[in-house]
């Protein structure tokens, strides 16, 4: 069976939810995990540090370096690539999750918003793979997974909440451009996106609590992930990927025990999937 042994991963938004289970999965193979967010501290309502999720990471039988990462800041991301190739002997995969969301009309959404959604997704995105390439250009069967949505043209998606759909499919477009850019350099790149709404902080605070029953939990993310990352680089790249479909076409049939509830028979579709 394919597997991350001894692969060094450097993942952003790692200290909680999606980010989180991928770690843990790639943990379980023995796997060097570089746990990067800003969550250095508890937060009174959100669960999980960089500390306590290294702390996981361990005890699932990987390795774990925790940073303290913003990936706004040009200095920050640099040096956290640095400081994880010096202590893993280089980095193989670069997991883009960190991002922030804000769903509002472009009437509602105030520019200073829009600027941080916009320097965490698509810039933070662009920051995070243009700094690890070096490292990942001397890495053997080299990936970058970028956790955002097929470019859905649907007038549905473009009425609501424009400024948040921008920066994500934002980072779909560095995904696919980054596949074309770095094809001769045998680095695949895909973007991840799931079916349904997936059971994490986001949803319970950002959104609705109530979605959280009609949610799957982050492991299929993170069983996708997995599968996406074990691949051959060179065969699989330039992708827009959804969980499901992908571990449906990798034999998975029963997605029963990926429920948040399993009593459940109403999970709610994701944005920009259509039904």
């Amino acid at each position: 069976m394919p597997t991350l042994k001894d692969k060094t991963l450097f993942i952003t938004g790692a200290s909680r939810g999606i980010g989180r289970e991928i770690a843990l999965r790639a943990a379980r193979d023995g796997a060097n995990l570089v746990i990067a967010a800003k969550s250095d501290a508890p937060h009174p309502k959100l669960p999980g540090t960089i500390h306590s999720v290294a702390e996981e990471v361990e005890a699932a039988g990987g390795k774990a370096l925790a940073i303290k990462l913003d990936v706004r800041d040009d200095g920050n991301v640099a040096e956290a690539m640095a400081q994880a190739a010096e202590r893993f002997g280089g980095i193989d995969i670069l997991v883009n999750n960190a991002s922030a969301i804000f769903l509002g009309t472009a009437q509602q959404t105030d520019i200073k918003r829009f600027d941080l959604i916009q320097s965490i997704n698509t810039r933070g995105t662009l920051l995070c793979s243009k700094t690890a390439i070096p490292y990942l250009k001397q890495a053997e069967n080299p990936h970058i997974l970028t956790l955002s949505p097929p470019i859905n043209l649907g007038k549905n998606w473009l009425g609501g909440y424009i400024p948040y759909t921008v920066t994500k499919y934002g980072m779909t477009l560095l995904a696919l451009g980054l596949a074309e850019e770095l094809r001769d350099c045998g680095i695949a790149s895909n973007a991840l996106w799931p079916q349904t709404t997936i059971a994490t902080a986001a949803i319970e605070f950002a959104l609705d609590k109530a979605l959280l029953q009609r949610s799957r939990t982050p492991a299929i993310m993170a069983d996708a992930a997995h599968g996406i990352l074990t691949s051959d680089a060179k065969a699989l790249s330039g992708e827009c990927l959804i969980d499901e479909s992908f571990l449906r076409a990798r034999g998975v049939t029963d997605f029963e025990h990926y429920k948040n509830d399993p009593a459940c028979e109403d999970l709610m579709i994701d944005l920009y999937i259509d039904p």
